[in-house]
């Protein structure tokens, strides 16, 4: 099980801002914006380039959720980036798709 499906599994414990049948979003425990929070799948998919088309309905789901958590934590109108790594060189540390939700400061393009 990787660390995300522990989470959804409530065998480690997360500050979870947002919990559909499908996904959860929680707080990261190394935040690098005020705002950052992980939205996850609770079937690991081990990466976005390794979704196959029957992903295609929680893939949708969590791009939703994306609004839905920007609307709760109050960061919907002042702006939010997210991004999603895929592999080493992109800074992925766990192998279960995620959403990183970063908000609450200027973030600054590109991106490092």
């Amino acid at each position: 099980m990787t660390i995300f499906e522990k989470i959804a599994a409530r065998q480690i414990p997360a500050e979870i801002v947002h919990e559909e049948d499908d996904l959860l979003a929680f707080r990261d425990v190394n935040p690098q914006a005020p705002v950052h929070v992980l939205i996850v799948p609770k079937r690991c998919i081990p990466r976005i380039g390794e979704a196959v088309a029957s992903d295609a309905d929680i893939l949708g789901r969590l791009m939703l959720a994306v609004g839905t958590v920007a609307a709760k934590l109050g960061v919907k109108d002042t702006g939010f980036r997210v991004a999603i790594n895929h592999g080493r060189d992109a800074g992925e540390s766990v192998p279960h798709l995620h959403i990183h939700l970063l908000a609450g400061r200027p973030l600054e393009w590109p991106p490092g």
